[in-house]
């Protein structure tokens, strides 16, 4: 069982940054890839990056890619997300993903967090 809480969410204006984090409660946070994903209203959920499970590598999809960065400390068992020049069409929830690879947080496998709102008026 992986219980993830994201947290950090809330409004910025264009040009602005947040910081999302998400705290991974339980045993096995260095066996899990962890990401981030995205559902703006009335779209489906979209992958936004990745990381895997020793940090080394990172992957992003090219809405966001230069404008947002993905960092985990495996010690305290978090992930982040920090997302500068933030534009309008970067609202929506935001959800941490732990799965076992890169690929599979990809493909939108594994475990998820109730996810958290970023809101940036247009």
């Amino acid at each position: 069982q992986v219980d993830l809480i994201e947290a950090g969410g809330g409004s910025a204006q264009a040009g602005g940054s947040l910081r999302l984090s998400c705290a991974f409660l339980g045993r096995g946070f260095t066996d899990h890839a962890m990401g981030w994903s995205r559902q703006a209203p009335g779209k489906e959920r979209e992958f936004v990056a990745a990381i895997s499970s020793d940090g080394w590598s990172t992957y992003y999809s090219d809405s966001v890619k230069d404008r947002f960065a993905i960092s985990r400390d495996n010690s305290r068992s978090t992930v982040h997300l920090q997302m500068d020049m933030l534009i309008s069409q970067d609202t929506g929830v935001y959800y941490c993903n732990a799965a076992q690879s890169t690929d599979d947080l990809k493909k939108g496998v594994g475990s998820w967090g109730p996810g958290t709102q970023v809101i940036v008026p247009s």
